[in-house]
Order: C-alpha cells, then structure tokens, then sequence
C-alpha cells in the first residue's frame, strides 16, 4: 500500500500550515461551458484562506484554438512566478468540487518540473463542511522565480496518438463518460463529432471517483483491469479537453504506473476531418 502523502494532504494538516512560507495553496476550480458556472467567480466569492486562483484557460497555450493547451515552459514560469509560487515549495492544490480540476493543476506543475505537488482530500467541500474559514478577499503573494524542468516524455501530441493506430505503442485510456465514448452522447463542445479513437479503452472518471475522492486503490486496478487495460504496458490518457485525463494519470500514479497525456484530447481528435472515429 502506497503511503498516500505523496500525492494528498488532510484538511487537518493544510489547516495547521496555511502560514508556512514554504506552503502555497492553489485553487485550481474549473467547470465544463455547459456546467454555467465559473471556477474564478467561486474563487472569488470563498477561497481557502491564503490561496492563488490558477486559471487554467489562462495559464496555458492561448495561441491554440485548442481549450487550455499546455503553455511553454517560459509563459508557465512567468505566469506561476507571479502568482508566488516556486518549483521548490510545497504546492496544495484543491478544487471546489473536491477532486475534479484539480488533479489537471497537479499534472502541469509535475510537468514543468515541481516535485512537492499535492492536493487537498476532499478539496473545498470537505474544508468547508469542517466548518473551517473560508475568504473572498484577493490574494497577493510575492513574485518569485520558478526554474521550469519540462518533462516532454509525460505529453502526447496528434501525430503521436495518429501514429499509435498503426503502431499500438501505447494503450489510450478515456475518461469521458462511457456514452460520450460510445458516441451514444452529444459532446459538449457542439464543433466535435461523437465517439472515440479506434481501440482506446474506456475507463470513465466517475467509475473511479466518488464523493470527491478517489476510490480504494483494489478498486481503481479492477476499473482499469475491466477495461482490459495492461497495466504492465504503456499508457496514454485522455478525456474530452485534457482535464480529466489528469485524473486517470493521478489514479495510475498512485497505483505505481507511470503514464502520459493526450493533452488535445478528444476535442482536437474529434473536431478534425482527417482522423478515424470509432462508435458503438
């Protein structure tokens, strides 16, 4: 059993550090356009004490069409310097549905280098129903200098995933809901077609994710293990627009398998003339 510090902190904890110089907290909220709510309106209206709002439709590749591309490593350093925060502090991050965004702001900072990336059990749901405070006033951290160590190996791209359907060199895990997978469901982006890459798998993020938490881990390698993923090959996650992937790629972590992201996720594949679609 894996010591799960590596990856979450308890409310007790964050609460008995919220005024540690090296603990930065990050609200990394964010909704689907069709949820008609805002992660950066909810930050303002009640934050934990002392945290940064980290957009992630902001902080990213705005020249791509694409929703929320990973930014360079230069305008992620620029950016996340100044929000405060540096490679070497021990970063918090929790979302304001308890484990939904947030493990995509967890993904990014592991990415660009930070080794001390965790999130908050529960996120704010469970701080709040603790009836622990929360704020709503703005926070201003000072600038630091964050020294990126991009990890490409952790990415995938277009070519990569159109090359994989010749070479099945990697298995390409989906976390969309098991209907949109099918193409049984609209997308919610109305631009992208339905369905899913031919011979990805199918593990749906509310298969592995309950009340804010993820599931036991006995439960999350069954998921994986039904799906007919080998967990002994290589993997590659995906969703709709890169978030939940983050998801997947946390549960695979944590279950000792290493695995990278499709960061266009179903949004490039499906919105293109030039890619095969699977349904059914």
């Amino acid at each position: 059993m894996p010591d799960l510090s590596r990856w979450f902190v308890s409310s007790e904890w964050l609460a008995a550090h919220l005024a540690d110089a090296d603990v930065v907290i990050i609200d990394g909220s964010w909704h689907l356009p069709t949820m008609g709510r805002s992660g950066e309106a909810e930050y303002r209206a009640a934050h934990i004490p002392g945290a940064v709002f980290f957009d992630i439709d902001a902080i990213a590749d705005t020249s791509n069409p694409l929703p929320h591309m990973l930014p360079s490593p230069q305008k992620f350093a620029e950016m996340v310097g100044a929000l405060g925060i540096d490679e070497r502090q021990k970063i918090v991050v929790y979302d304001s549905l308890g484990l939904n965004s947030a493990p995509r702001t967890w993904w990014t900072f592991k990415v660009m280098g930070a080794d001390d990336v965790v999130l908050l059990a529960g996120g704010l749901p469970k701080w709040q129903a603790e009836g622990r405070s929360v704020d709503d006033r703005p926070v201003q951290r000072a600038a630091r200098t964050f020294h990126v160590h991009f990890k490409p190996d952790a990415v995938r791209d277009l070519g990569a995933v159109r090359a994989n359907l010749a070479s099945r060199a990697f298995q390409l895990v989906d976390a969309r809901p098991a209907a949109r997978f099918t193409g049984e469901a609209p997308e919610p982006r109305p631009w992208v077609k339905p369905g899913r890459v031919p011979g990805s798998f199918s593990v749906p993020m509310g298969d592995i994710v309950a009340d804010g938490r993820l599931k036991d881990l006995a439960t999350l390698r069954a998921r994986f293990v039904a799906a007919g993923v080998d967990l002994d090959q290589p993997i590659v996650t995906s969703c709709g627009s890169g978030v939940n992937a983050a998801m997947l790629t946390l549960a695979l972590d944590i279950l000792g398998v290493k695995s990278a992201l499709y960061d266009g996720s179903w949004t490039e594949w499906g919105a293109r003339d030039d890619t095969p679609i699977a349904t059914g």
